[in-house]
Formats: C-alpha cells, sequence, structure tokens
C-alpha cells in the first residue's frame, strides 16, 4: 500500500501519528482530534505551502498511527512518545533548569521559611516559583527583614545558649528563647504570607488596626512595632507594580518567529504582580501554533509550577485538553486563553515585544562575539578561529583531594553542558604536570574526541613552563597541530626596595615556539574573554576540591558514630554534602535521610552537637 492509500484509510478518531523517513527513522510525531484529518493537511493539495514543512513532507516514506480513546489520551502518549525518540522535526525544549519556591509548614508552632526545589502535596504552603536560588534568596532576605521568623531549624536554635545574630539584627523574633508569644509569632507569619500572595492592601489594613487597637490599650511598645512594620511593608509595595488588579497567578506566553528560529517569552504573574520573567530561544520548522502548543506541553509536564490561567497570543489545537491535563496535575481548575482584549491583551503583547527584543539582542551579541574571536584570532596568530575555546586548571593542596576542571566556551560563551571535572587517580604528590597529563589524555582519548569534537583553541594556566608542558602532552597523545594552544599568565606585583610604589605587570599570553609573550591591550575584549576563560576553569577546580574535602569532613565526622556504617554514610553525603550543613540540619531532617531512623538521627545530633545520649 502506498502512502496515499493508507493516507485516505487512516481513522478518524483521535491519537498520534509518526512520520518515518525512508531509513525508518522517526522524524516527526503529532497528535491529533481527527487522525486522517489532520494528516491530510500535510499532504493535500491546499496543505501548508512553507518551504520547511514541504520540505518535511518530501521525507516522509511512512506513516503509523497509534489510537487513543480521547484527545487527552493523544496528549500524554504524543509527549511519552517524543520524550523516547526526539525526532528531527519535533520541539526539543532542554530545559533543565531548576525552579526554587519558598516552604512554610503552619503545622509548626514557630514555622519558618526554606528554600525547595520540588513542591510535594505535604499539607505546606509554597510561594513561587522562583527562576533561580539567587532570586528566592532575595525575596527571603526581603521578607526577613519585614517579618522577623526565625532562620534555622528550631532544635539548632534551641541548642544555642542566646539568641543568634539575626535577633540582634532585629531579623528574627527569636521564640527559641521565649522573646515572643505564639500568638505574636503567627501574626507575623500571617502578614508574611499576606506578602507573598501580593494581598498588600490587605495586609495594611490588619496591621492599622493592630496598631491602633495597642495604641487605645496604652501597649506603647506593640504599637510601635507594628508602626515600623507598616512602614516597611508600604515602602515595599509602592516598589511593586501591580498589572493585575484581580489578583491571581497568571504565565502569559508570548513569541517572535525568524525562519526557523522561534523565540518565546514567558511572563510569570504572581498575586496580581509580575515578579519575573523567562527566554527560550528554540528551532522550530512548522507551524507557529503547533510550536506554542508542543513548547507547553513539553515546559508543564516537568516540575515547573502551573497557574490559575494560561494567557497565549493565538489559538492553539487541543487547548482544552491540554486546560484539563494540567487541571488534574495542579489539583484546580486551570484556564488556558487568547485574550482579545483590555490589560490581559496587553500583558501578551508585552510578551512578544520581549520575545522580538530578546532575538535581536541574541543576533547583536552573536555579531559581537564574533568579532572578538576574530581579533583574537589575529593578535595570537591562531590557525583557526576559536569559535570553541577550552580551559584546563588543577586545584590540590600537597597532593591531597587533587581535580582538574575542563570549561568550554563556544561563541564566547560559557557552554556549561561540557563542562567537565577530574578525580585526579594515577598521581602521587605534588605534581602538576602529571595531573595535567593524567586530565589531557582522559579528555582527548579517541572515544571522547570522536563524540566531543576538538576545541579550536585550548588555553592552560602559567607561563611558558606550562605552555610546553602541555604542548608535550598533546604531541604525545598524536594531536599536534589539531588545535591551538597558549598559556595565559596571571599579572604580578612587585615592589622595588625602599620604594613605596607597588607596581603590577600586564597579563601574558605565550604562544608556541616564540618565547616572549604577547602583551594584549589591558581590558581589551579579547583579554578579558581569555580571563573570563581561565577564571572559570580556577572557580570550577575549587568548588570541586572543596566538595570532595566537605566530603571527606562529613565521613570523618561521622565514622566515629556508632551504627553509621557505608550505606548510611553515603546517604549522608548525598543529602547534605558538607559536615557544616550536616550540623545545621534537625534530628528530624536526618531522620528524613534514607535508610536513618529517629533513635539513629538522635544519636548522630548528639555526637555533632557534643550532647551525652541516654541509653536504656
Amino acid at each position: 500500500m502506498n502512502l496515499d492509500d493508507k493516507i485516505r484509510q487512516l481513522p478518524t478518531s483521535p491519537g498520534v501519528y509518526l512520520m518515518r523517513d525512508g531509513k525508518g527513522e522517526i522524524i516527526y510525531i503529532g497528535k491529533a482530534r481527527n487522525l486522517r484529518q489532520r494528516v491530510r493537511t500535510y499532504f493535500g493539495a491546499t496543505g501548508d505551502g512553507r518551504y520547511h514543512v514541504r520540505f518535511l513532507v518530501a521525507r516522509v516514506a511512512d506513516i503509523e498511527v497509534m489510537l487513543t480513546d480521547t484527545e487527552k489520551e493523544a496528549l500524554l502518549l504524543e509527549n511519552t512518545l517524543i520524550k523516547q525518540h526526539h525526532p528531527r522535526y519535533n520541539l526539543d525544549l532542554k530545559d533543565d533548569k531548576t525552579y526554587f519556591s519558598l516552604r512554610l509548614d503552619p503545622r509548626e508552632e514557630f514555622p519558618r521559611f526554606s528554600i525547595v526545589r520540588k513542591v510535594p502535596r505535604d499539607g505546606a504552603r509554597y510561594f513561587g516559583p522562583y527562576s533561580s536560588a539567587t532570586a528566592a534568596r532575595e525575596v527571603l532576605r526581603q521578607l526577613t527583614r519585614i517579618f522577623p521568623l526565625r532562620h534555622y531549624p528550631f532544635k539548632t536554635c534551641m541548642a544555642r545558649k542566646r539568641p543568634c545574630l539575626y535577633h540582634q539584627i532585629g531579623q528574627c523574633s527569636a521564640p527559641c528563647h521565649g522573646l515572643i508569644s505564639v500568638a505574636d509569632y503567627a501574626a507575623l507569619v500571617e502578614g508574611a504570607t499576606l506578602f507573598l500572595e501580593g494581598k498588600g492592601k490587605q495586609l495594611v489594613a490588619e496591621f492599622k488596626r493592630r496598631m491602633t487597637e495597642a495604641a487605645n490599650a496604652m501597649r506603647y511598645e506593640e504599637a510601635a512595632r507594628w508602626r515600623n512594620l507598616l512602614r516597611s511593608i508600604e515602602v515595599t509595595v509602592e516598589k511593586q507594580k501591580v498589572v493585575m488588579r484581580e489578583g491571581g497567578d497568571s504565565d502569559v506566553l508570548g513569541y517572535f518567529r525568524d525562519g526557523t528560529r522561534l523565540e518565546l517569552a514567558l511572563l510569570f504573574i504572581r498575586g496580581g504582580v509580575l515578579s519575573g520573567s523567562r527566554l527560550f530561544h528554540l528551532t522550530w520548522e512548522l507551524d507557529d501554533a503547533e510550536g506554542v502548543a508542543s513548547f507547553l506541553r513539553q515546559f508543564y509536564s516537568g516540575e515547573a509550577f502551573i497557574p490559575d490561567e494560561i494567557l497565549l497570543p493565538l489559538e492553539v489545537e487541543a487547548a482544552g485538553a491540554l486546560a484539563e491535563l494540567l487541571g488534574e496535575a495542579r489539583g484546580k481548575k486551570v484556564v488556558i486563553a487568547r485574550p482579545q482584549r483590555g490589560i490581559k491583551r496587553e500583558l501578551v503583547e508585552l510578551a512578544g515585544k520581549n520575545a522580538a527584543a530578546a532575538l535581536r539582542e541574541r543576533d547583536e551579541a552573536a555579531a559581537s562575539a564574533e568579532a572578538v574571536l576574530e581579533e583574537l584570532r589575529q593578535c595570537l596568530h591562531l590557525s583557526r578561529l576559536p569559535k570553541r575555546i577550552e580551559c584546563y586548571d588543577i586545584s590540590t593542596i600537597q597532593g591531597r583531594h587533587s581535580v582538574g576542571s575542563g570549561v568550554a566556551f563556544a561563541g564566547a560563551r560559557p557552554d556549561k553542558a561540557n563542562y567537565r571535572r577530574y578525580r585526579i587517580r594515577d598521581v602521587q604528590g605534588q605534581d602538576d604536570f602529571a595531573m595535567l597529563s593524567e586530565v589531557f589524555s582522559r579528555r582527548f582519548r579517541d572515544e571522547k574526541v570522536a563524540k566531543e569534537g576538538l576545541p579550536d583553541l585550548v588555553v592552560v594556566d602559567g607561563g611558558i613552563g606550562q605552555l610546553n608542558a602541555a604542548l608535550e602532552i598533546v604531541a604525545g597523545l598524536g594531536l599536534a597541530g589539531r588545535f591551538d594552544l597558549v598559556s595565559l599568565a596571571k599579572s604580578r606585583t612587585a615592589r622595588e626596595a625602599e620604594s613605596p610604589i607597588i607596581t603590577r605587570s600586564n597579563e601574558r599570553v605565550f604562544l608556541p615556539g616564540r618565547k616572549n609573550p604577547v602583551v594584549l591591550r589591558q581590558n581589551s575584549a579579547p583579554l578579558l574573554l581569555l580571563a573570563a576563560i581561565r577564571d572559570e576553569a580556577h572557580r570550577f577546580a575549587i568548588e570541586y576540591h572543596r566538595t570532595l574535602r566537605g566530603k571527606a569532613g562529613v565521613t570523618s565526622g561521622i565514622e566515629r558514630i556508632p551504627g553509621i556504617g557505608a550505606k548510611r554514610r553515603t546517604a549522608l553525603l548525598k543529602r547534605f554534602g558538607s559536615l557544616q550543613r550536616l550540623k545545621e540540619a534537625s534530628v528530624e531532617e536526618i531522620a528524613g535521610v534514607e535508610g536513618m531512623n529517629p533513635t539513629i538521627a538522635a544519636t548522630i545530633f548528639a555526637e555533632l552537637h557534643g550532647e551525652d545520649t541516654a541509653h536504656d
């Protein structure tokens, strides 16, 4: 049966269709309420006439369908199959960004806020999400300046002989030492939740009532405390721009298309206040509406917060089924709408303008990066344009916990997906050259080169000695001439005898076959790029080195505790990462680690805090 006959015989029921090329590989997966009608739009005489769609259709040799009972089931199946097969023409949303929320458990006597990644249904209240830990910490910092709630686990606070430093600077009410009543603390918690919900007017009215009530009862110190809280709240609320008077949580999507490039801007409205945004740069070769729909299905199938409503710039197929799915995941009704007028329409247009501006800035940044790389190529007499640059560094303290790091920059920007960490295995003692040789041999072994390719330029930290050592290593690996290699020596400070003046040398770049270094113009774009790459490699190595030292500290700190074997020690390492973080944990948090129980957790807590435990 040829393809035309197969299309004519397709069922009219809901389902998923898989397009295969001549080799049998799946190149596109789609879903439809009516399979025959949907597939005909690609192949019929009145079908989509755009070049990239025609190119897809020209490659289709076979179509396979999978029937479902409902359109909602088709959505779920399509998303599963796309994740499984990663077809060439489907949208690939590589959104590995972790979202953060603020957690508050109202069942505690003195609740506190903490920053978490996941939002389980555990009875606690969650606020956010925030696009980064930095953003979440900034909100928490602002919150504790206004509402002095406790910062640490309650048992950790109780173990202290006096209130912590946060109490001394007015950012903790010290419930652990009885300096605030349960009722007054509960009022602070209520105020903080109203603040995070964007209910500024309600919060101000409630605190004014409390201030007036305290003043009328001649409790002037309490009235002054409410007055100070009111001032802080009013100043903060004034800075927040309310964009939706009715409040509520909304995500607003806008897009801009340039050929196969699709730029999406997502605005986050929380409590009626614009709280943040995200940009997504994608490659998409089919219909705009299908691209937006594909984005929504993939984005909200992860751990993204699902709001009350999602506002779109166009109608998308299966919006009702998707809204039903998201409502089930959220446990509350979700609306997907295309606003036609009013403030919501203006917000969608604003998101579209953000997307267009982001794509324009992306193009300008790419052109600027290309110019910087060309200038670097000319200044260092490189054999090729250094589109991909890698830099390697070693971190060790007297040969202990020795590690190597490799960072990659693509187009003059960090390519963090290709950062690499190396734990030194074969070198004992302090031998940086041998360690670098081990790192290079692992990075540039045949299978790695076949998988990741070679860089255009490799930078090593140091002077002519480090460069010559690196050249010898590369030659020994049979890679001489396959990429450019330079070393970057840090600037040095010096002071002549009896002179009060301290001089600072320039950063120098050493090239193969040249004794004297190249001194790039200070603060020039090429030098700043090289220095940024070198500093990033150094930071990445130091970070890994500290992690290993921290794990060693945890291990040594808990090895002496009875009942803690290798399995439990590994679980504690995975959960806390450092001895300091383990010490800050409460008994409940330790007990929550896999393989622990309350008795063992209490023993660990007591040992780490120098307490005696009673044994029956």
